[in-house]
């Protein structure tokens, strides 16, 4: 198999997932598409020291989280869109998801980061400094901070819908 087989065999099985991971991170399916496509763009001109790497999956989410922060960081990146698009309902509790993303969206990206790795894909605290070149100790410190942000906004929210 060549490596762009192998490159399209892998974008193929992984895209929606790095997708779902940018839509967290930026909550804007447009853009998470344009943040997937460019993550993989990177994989693919990086291709032959990433195959080499021990897990390419967390390899690839390496590059998505570097192309979210370098997007954050970019002067056209504070442009709103004017209608965003939701991600699809969930059968379980799409009020619950929808207003745990409102939640998620107020920390600033890289706590959010750190939060969406530690438990939406379910890194350890040290895979999450490895991927986001943080020591280990800022990962907890942030970690503990942003959950109790989250859990005073959605406090806040819970007395907002039932008060």
């Amino acid at each position: 198999m060549t490596d762009e087989e192998e490159f399209v065999e892998f974008a193929t099985a992984h895209a929606e997932r790095l997708r779902a991971t940018a839509f967290m991170l930026c909550r804007d399916w447009h853009l998470a598409q344009d943040l997937t496509q460019s993550a993989l763009t990177k994989l693919f001109l990086s291709w032959r020291r990433a195959v080499q790497s021990d897990n390419l999956t967390a390899y690839a989410q390496k590059i998505l989280l570097r192309v979210f922060l370098d997007h954050r960081r970019r002067r056209s990146s504070s442009e709103t869109a004017s209608e965003v698009l939701r991600e699809p309902a969930y059968r379980e509790n799409p009020e619950l998801r929808l207003t745990m993303l409102d939640a998620l969206a107020c920390l600033p990206e890289r706590d959010r980061a750190i939060v969406i790795l530690r438990y939406f894909e379910d890194y350890s605290v040290d895979r999450v400094a490895d991927v986001l070149e943080l020591p280990v100790s800022v990962v907890k410190s942030q970690t503990r901070r942003s959950l109790a942000k989250l859990r005073e906004l959605l406090a806040s929210e819970q007395l907002a819908l039932f008060g």
